[in-house]
């Protein structure tokens, strides 16, 4: 989900975008239900920082363009628990070796491809 910080998230909005109704016992995916007491507020919007720290949905923020993205719930434990790669030896065309590590401090994408 991407939002401005000011942008007023309803119930509707929250759950269409994310699959979690908020309700008053908690924000509900069918009959799962998870306590998040502060999430749902008195005027029927959703704290979105509230509810992402209950359901362990990373948020990253882009504070020069007042934008911030709400990643999917971790509840399942589907999600990588950080952002670091392991450091395999990576074979180069030249048959040296190469390691994630050396590139340590930068962004790097990984992109996997198989033709099957």
């Amino acid at each position: 989900m991407l939002l401005h910080s000011n942008d007023v998230v309803t119930a509707d909005r929250f759950a269409e975008a994310t699959g979690w109704e908020p309700k008053p016992e908690g924000l509900c995916r069918g009959e799962l239900c998870v306590p998040a007491p502060g999430s749902l507020r008195a005027d029927g919007s959703v704290d979105v920082e509230v509810a992402a720290a209950r359901l362990g949905m990373p948020i990253v923020r882009d504070d020069a363009h007042d934008v911030m993205a709400v990643g999917p719930a971790t509840l399942g434990g589907r999600a990588l628990p950080s952002a670091a790669a392991p450091d395999p030896d990576l074979l180069a065309r030249d048959g040296s070796v190469f390691r994630l590590s050396s590139l340590r401090g930068r962004k790097v994408v990984l992109l996997g491809w198989s033709s099957y």
